[in-house]
């Protein structure tokens, strides 16, 4: 069984580990982070100066001995909408993926979504060549609505954004 909890900085140093090339780090961070390996204190200082801002809420999943597993963020995407948040960041470690660990994770973080933030919608943004993500997101009920072609420093990927309705 799995938790989340609140992000702590020394959780960057794990969750970069699991990162392993060029291509992973960009389907895990898009354009966001755009240095490999990527150094936890990039990680902590872009998170710290988010985090400060009330919109932007990381979460580490641990197992029960608190080892972290997984890992993604939730954030507000639109100034002037609180009904909407958007998904992240996801990612789990690479000795646990194929093990439910993902989903039981963003059930989690879409129960936190509808509970504590009161949001209506979630929306993600998947990268085409990333089909393990893609088929996790549908699992949850995530449905593409849009994509777009996304310049990436390793090519141009097309971004297949999904939505994931939270009304009853």
């Amino acid at each position: 069984m799995i938790l989340i909890r609140q992000y702590r900085s020394e959780d960057a140093t794990t969750i970069c580990s699991w990162i392993h090339s060029e291509d992973e780090l960009y389907k895990w961070s898009a354009d966001r982070f755009n240095k490999f390996p990527l150094p936890d204190y990039i990680m902590n200082i872009s998170y710290s100066e988010q985090v400060k801002e009330g919109r932007f809420f990381p979460f580490t999943a641990v197992d029960d001995n608190d080892n972290a597993v997984g890992h993604f963020i939730i954030r507000y995407p639109y100034e002037e909408d609180d009904s909407c948040v958007r998904f992240g960041f996801v990612i789990v470690d690479p000795k646990y993926r194929g093990r439910g660990y993902g989903k039981e994770m963003l059930k989690r973080g879409i129960k936190y979504a509808k509970e504590e933030l009161k949001a209506t919608k979630i929306d993600l943004g998947v990268f085409e060549n990333n089909p393990s993500a893609n088929h996790l997101y549908k699992s949850l009920g995530f449905k593409a609505y849009g994509q777009k072609k996304v310049e990436m420093p390793v090519g141009t990927w097309n971004c297949i954004e999904m939505v994931l309705n939270l009304r009853d």
